[in-house]
């Protein structure tokens, strides 16, 4: 026996639904401001009065939009999901005098208002139409009876009592709130109507004013204009398929500071952008994969951002409201997501990081931008964008395919944004304030002890890793605590840590991918003796003469899975050398510097599509005075002027410490040597290595013996 049933809605599911789907005032808000702009609204104007008073509290939300006749509040209004915009839309037939892409279309914003009261009255008006009235109220659907059965009551007007003339547009009197108002609350409210529209591209079309007679609840909350002077850096770029087509970074110092520090613009013409237009980034095992936003119907994306300072001692050379500006910023920094200006929710909110600006600082602290130092914007336009589908509750994008490439696409950037930010942060920080510090990494090496006994098997091969792991950690916390005594050390701990971490991280992934062998303990004995190193150049002692060849032997062992991986195919000409040449030195320090730049030019070459990617190193004496390690790739070259990339926290690549050639550079320094960047026509090495980057670890003969 067959028999058809029917969904039988109880009322109070709207009730359900209006909680679940609208998370906050401020989300309600924005919905009934997304209809306003739907309906070609140019103004709306939001009032509250006595909302501290729970019963007696009233809202007023008032548009001067097309309004709605009888027709679309019966089949469209009172249908709670409808896909009548959407629908619209899609068909072609969306009408907009503005030329406004809907931005409501899931049907849900009539729960807004079920949010904010339990009373409503909704007036509204279209030209050629009487005016209408309604009145609801919600606390009648939380009895058990069924959705069908609550009728609504709907009145037309001959005369207008509100719209009067040819006047149209939508207004909702909201009263016996749903809770009592407090000053966070209105606050909270206030900030995000005013984020509501781009700051940057708002529509001159719209506007959004919010008054409260509690004005005191508002006292002290900086406007925009207030704070954008504060920035020291702004940036600007636009991306469409897999390239930047645009870019513009701006340095302006304050006025107090321009003794020392001059104004300086990078625009996508310079070639520090034009070696980096193409975007890519690195997966879990650093390959680098290309990016490529035209997979998607994404449209073109434009970034816009300040970038403030919030050190006390860089903020009293030009802010007088020190402690306002950070209260703003850590209220209101973040990235926001605009489409056709309006704001997408809840992206840019506090504890929002969508970008995970939070987590990429945790390990480099002072060379990424956090939310509380960003007041920045994504402009993305609906028409065109269809990929990027925005949740049912309004609370951000579906995380698909599509969103993961915009975040991509942006980061890449933005790590851009960062390097040049850093080269100016350096120096203001050279005649203003200190030098960053950097963290401790003993939990690196428990994360690799923890992976050592996971997957060896081999008790004797186990036990000699894991000496030398606890021999590393030994020499380590030595170096720490000796650095951190003493500031004329002559390393920066960063340059420690950059180390450490690079090798840990190798061997890691040798760990997880090659069977357990005495290449790892070999690879173990190298770190511990890399660290002993940099113990042995703290205390001034463990020079000792070494043959340069067995140096970059040791060196091309130790990234040989690497190179392989890549594909990369290593020219020797070192072994052309005729003698056998010594140099006095820290053994494992210099075996570091020449897998620093090796580690530079893989990316490099994986970066620039070399179809043959190739590293050649030689042994020179070309120069009196100097003996030479030369490493040159026949990648794209250096992106950025080789006086910059030896600065600490100064990299081109997105995913790049910036420590590199910086610590390579400190120890050559530390050998009474120094790093060189030669020209090709210097050296005796192929013409295809002629636009590729070419490092020199430069030795003076008087060191080597």
């Amino acid at each position: 026996m067959k028999k058809d049933f029917i969904f039988k809605p109880r009322a109070r599911l709207l009730l359900q639904l209006g909680d679940q789907l609208i998370r906050n005032e401020s989300i309600a808000l924005l919905e009934l401001v997304k209809n306003s702009y739907d309906a070609d609204a140019t103004h709306i104007d939001i009032k509250m009065k006595d909302v501290d008073k729970q019963e007696k509290g009233i809202m007023v939300i008032e548009d001067n939009g097309i309004g709605m006749d009888m027709k679309i509040i019966e089949d469209v209004w009172l249908e709670p999901g409808s896909d009548y915009k959407d629908k619209l839309h899609k068909e072609g037939r969306f009408k907009s005098k503005f030329n406004r892409i809907p931005l409501g279309e899931k049907g849900i914003g009539r729960f807004a208002v079920h949010k904010l009261g339990n009373e409503i009255e909704l007036i509204t008006k279209k030209i050629g139409s009487e005016e209408i009235y309604l009145q609801i109220d919600w606390t009648a659907f939380e009895n058990q009876r069924y959705l069908d059965e609550i009728p609504v009551s709907i009145y037309q007007r001959k005369r207008a009592e509100v719209f009067t003339g040819d006047k149209s547009g939508t207004k909702i009197i909201v009263k016996k709130l749903k809770n009592q108002w407090e000053r966070p609350m209105a606050r909270e409210v206030f900030r995000s109507i005013n984020s509501i529209c781009s700051p940057f591209d708002a529509p001159d079309s719209f506007k959004v004013n919010f008054d409260i007679d509690r004005k005191d609840w508002l006292e002290g909350l900086l406007s925009w204009k207030e704070i954008k002077g504060s920035s020291l850096y702004k940036a600007e770029f636009e991306i469409e398929g897999n390239k930047i087509e645009k870019f513009r970074y701006n340095f302006s110092p304050w006025d107090s500071m321009r003794k020392h520090l001059e104004p300086r613009e990078i625009s996508e013409h310079d070639r520090e952008i034009k070696e980096l237009k193409k975007m890519v980034y690195p997966d879990e095992n650093r390959n680098i994969k290309p990016i490529d936003l035209s997979r998607f119907r994404i449209g073109r994306v434009k970034f816009e951002a300040f970038i403030f300072d919030r050190e006390t001692r860089i903020l009293s050379l030009g802010v007088q409201d020190k402690k306002g500006l950070k209260s703003y910023l850590d209220a209101n920094g973040g990235i926001r997501i605009y489409r056709d200006g309006i704001r997408v929710y809840d992206y840019g909110e506090p504890g929002t990081d969508w970008l995970d600006l939070g987590t990429r600082r945790v390990n480099l602290p002072t060379k990424r931008i956090s939310n509380n130092l960003i007041l920045g914007t994504v402009h993305l336009h609906r028409e065109g964008s269809e990929d990027l589908e925005e949740k049912t509750n309004r609370e951000g994008f579906i995380e698909n395919e599509a969103y993961q490439e915009l975040k991509y696409a942006i980061l890449y950037v933005f790590s851009i944004v960062e390097t040049f930010r850093n080269q100016d942060k350096e120096k203001i920080r050279t005649f203003y304030g200190p030098t960053p510090v950097s963290e401790p990494v003993i939990s690196s090496i428990n994360d690799l002890r923890n992976i050592v006994d996971k997957r060896i098997k081999d008790e004797q091969l186990k036990r000699e890793v894991n000496t030398y792991l606890k021999r590393i950690e030994d020499d380590y916390k030595f170096i720490n605590e000796t650095l951190l005594k003493s500031a004329g050390a002559g390393l920066n701990m960063s340059v420690v840590i950059h180390e450490i971490e690079k090798i840990i991280a190798e061997l890691k992934k040798v760990i997880e991918k090659e069977p357990p062998s005495n290449r790892i303990a070999s690879l173990v004995k190298h770190l511990s003796q890399l660290v002993e190193g940099y113990g042995d150049l703290v205390r001034g002692t463990g020079r000792k003469s070494e043959n340069i060849k067995k140096l970059i032997e040791q060196a091309l062992f130790n990234i040989e899975f690497r190179l392989k991986a890549h594909n990369i195919a290593v020219i020797d000409h070192y072994s052309e050398c005729k003698d056998e040449p010594t140099i006095k030195c820290s053994r494992n320090l210099i075996i570091g510097s020449i897998l620093n730049i090796i580690d530079n030019s893989i990316w490099w070459l994986e970066y620039g599509g070399v179809g043959k990617k190739k590293i050649c190193i030689s042994i020179s004496k070309e120069m009196q005075g100097f003996i030479y390690i030369v490493i040159a790739d026949n990648g794209p070259g250096f992106a950025l002027p080789t006086e910059e990339i030896v600065k600490p926290f100064v990299s081109a690549k997105p995913d790049g410490m910036g420590l590199g050639l910086h610590i390579a550079k400190e120890i050559m320094q530390a050998h009474g040597g120094e790093l060189m960047f030669p020209e090709w026509e210097d050296l005796a090495i192929p013409e295809e290595f002629r636009k590729g980057a070419i490092v020199a670890l430069a030795f003076r003969t008087e060191v080597h013996e």
